[in-house]
């Protein structure tokens, strides 16, 4: 494969990452409901408790696109993107031992508390609430 023919794929990786995370992102952070730092582990326990095929399926899927849209976040580190709040989203989506205390920490910053709060006001929804530190 030539450097040129490289350098196109990338481009239009590079520009369809972009479009993409402007459009999926508020999307999918608009959908969130506001109190889901708060309550979204009691959904897991009872999404845990499901028929056990049921339960696999939700979670191969959900960790599938969690991972995807994690890595594309970092990809969006380098590249035009919203990188930081889709890696945050991709890890609203995935389950993994240790996810509530990494994802505690990382909404507990002031800065991706405004980032996300400053996405849902943009849509005329409700701020999220956050647990007090």
């Amino acid at each position: 494969m030539s450097h040129a023919t490289m350098l196109q794929i990338l481009g239009i990786f590079s520009l369809a990452t972009f479009v993409g995370s402007l459009i999926a992102v508020p999307w999918l952070i608009g959908r969130m409901p506001p109190d889901f730092f708060l309550t979204h582990w009691h959904k897991v326990e009872t999404r845990h408790r499901r028929h056990p095929a049921v339960a696999l399926l939700t979670l191969v899927l959900r960790n599938s696109l969690g991972l995807l849209l994690l890595l594309a976040g970092i990809a969006m580190l380098m590249l035009p993107g919203q990188g930081l709040l889709t890696m945050l989203i991709g890890l609203c989506l995935m389950d993994f031992p240790g996810k509530r205390r990494l994802l505690g920490g990382i909404v507990q910053n002031a800065q991706v508390q405004r980032g996300l709060n400053w996405v849902r006001r943009k849509q005329g929804k409700a701020e999220f609430a956050f647990a007090e530190k």
